[in-house]
């Protein structure tokens, strides 16, 4: 069988007999990849602990017919043991992972597992708010993916802004002639916190005012719901207080 080598975040695990483990990982040059680690369940595994969800590794991997095999792993990023610990960095973890594992195959480029990376070495090292790096996060997968809101001109009709409506359906904020009728309006301070955590302007993300965080979040999650097409579950479980 022919072998290769790449760079992998272990977005999630399964258990397989007693003692393997069947893995989905975003590698950074083969795209999404999913793989056998044989035995790693037991206690006498040499590389167990350095493919659990959140750890980053250069794997070497025998080409299967339907799924790859783990021959070896050495870890590059030790972040899960950083992460764990804290409820608000675990589930913001999560969230992150299990929309990486939305993307399809065509999307799973270098370029998003490299934002990956850097998002769990964020948590791990508690650099900002746990939900800010997560809706950083994924303003960035979405845009990387095709799928960038329009934050300044209406996404609709491309009528100069600033706007003050948010519609994920029509692909981010809009002008009133465009906005369909209810939309809610948001507040200056929130649109432009959505600006600046798509461009990771760090000093006035963590500044921001906790309503304006709020309710970015929530927009930021309702768009990457809408284009995923099918719920991020561990978001139900992010806090909202920061």
């Amino acid at each position: 069988m022919p072998t290769y080598r790449d760079e992998v975040v272990v977005l999630r695990t399964h258990k397989l007999g007693e003692a393997d483990r069947i893995l989905t990982l975003l590698s950074r040059r083969h795209g999404k990849i999913r793989a056998v680690a044989k035995g790693v369940r037991r206690t006498s595994s040499r590389f167990g602990a350095r493919l659990e969800p959140f750890m980053v590794a250069d794997v070497q991997l025998y080409e299967g017919r339907s799924l790859d095999i783990v021959q070896q792993a050495e870890s590059l990023g030790s972040y899960g043991a950083d992460i764990a610990v804290h409820y608000d960095r675990y589930t913001s973890a999560s969230a992150m992972v299990e929309a990486a594992d939305r993307l399809n195959e065509a999307e799973a480029t270098a370029q998003q597992y490299l934002l990956l990376v850097g998002g769990l070495r964020a948590l791990s090292r508690g650099e900002h708010a746990a939900r800010s790096i997560l809706d950083s996060y994924l303003l960035r997968a979405m845009a990387l993916s095709g799928w960038a809101p329009g934050l300044g001109a209406c996404a609709r009709c491309g009528a100069a802004g600033p706007h003050d409506a948010f519609v994920a359906q029509l692909g981010g904020m809009v002008c009133a002639d465009c906005a369909p009728t209810g939309s809610a309006r948001i507040a200056p301070e929130t649109a432009r916190l959505l600006t600046q955590l798509m461009a990771g302007e760090w000093d006035d993300v963590d500044a921001a005012s906790a309503g304006a965080n709020a309710a970015a979040s929530g927009l930021i999650a309702a768009y990457a719901q809408w284009h995923l097409e099918r719920g991020i579950r561990s978001l139900s479980h992010v806090e909202g207080a920061r």
